[in-house]
């Protein structure tokens, strides 16, 4: 298995700060693709009130800080880099044509994808190398890359370096090919396999 990748996930609810564990993207994974959030996930999305739906995610959505490791979830108490982006698109009218689009994107590496929470977005993490630029200036760069080459508007809220991803049930959920072997495995490290017994 190549990189690991390690970020933190936090549990639910949104105001808990202090990681739970360290997360790598197999971990992220088995967690989407495992009926952990199938519940919660199929509960948001019969909301109808978009105030409801958003106080229903942070309260019981778990979620990671897909860029990096934290003692805390502040941008003040990074540890570590991931070298990973996360990027959402919301209000996608075709999420599969979108997320082929993205799984052929030129310049960036899809090593996740999988769809939001509310059911009408895309989350995609890509790998990154900042080259000492300061995480919020290349995001910033990446989102008019990203526009240059005809994709939808992106949420800015991705060039705050600790900010949350919620983690949704998703069976279709995309992973790079080179961890592909590794997350048929039928081995789950403690982090997630405490939330499946």
């Amino acid at each position: 298995m190549e990189n690991c990748y390690n970020f933190s996930f936090f549990r639910a609810p949104i105001q808990n700060t202090v990681p739970d564990v360290a997360f790598s993207i197999l971990d992220a994974y088995r967690y989407i693709s495992e009926p952990i959030a199938k519940e919660r996930t199929e509960q948001l999305r019969t909301m109808a009130s978009q105030d409801e739906a958003r106080l229903f995610k942070a309260r019981h959505f778990d979620y990671c800080t897909f860029s990096g490791l934290f003692e805390s979830r502040s941008s003040s108490h990074l540890i570590q880099h991931s070298g990973l982006v996360c990027v959402d698109f919301d209000h996608v009218e075709d999420i599969p044509a979108l997320k082929q689009q993205l799984l052929e994107h030129e310049y960036f590496d899809t090593i996740l994808m999988f769809t939001s929470p509310s059911g009408n977005g895309v989350k995609w993490i890509v790998e990154v190398d900042l080259q000492g630029w300061e995480h919020s200036r290349f995001f910033k760069s990446m989102i008019n890359c990203l526009k240059a080459t005809g994709l939808p508007p992106v949420d800015i809220s991705g060039s705050d370096i600790a900010r949350a991803c919620f983690l949704p049930y998703d069976p279709n959920v995309y992973i790079h090919p080179k961890f592909q072997d590794d997350a048929k495995e039928t081995f789950y490290t403690p982090a997630v396999g405490s939330m499946l017994r």
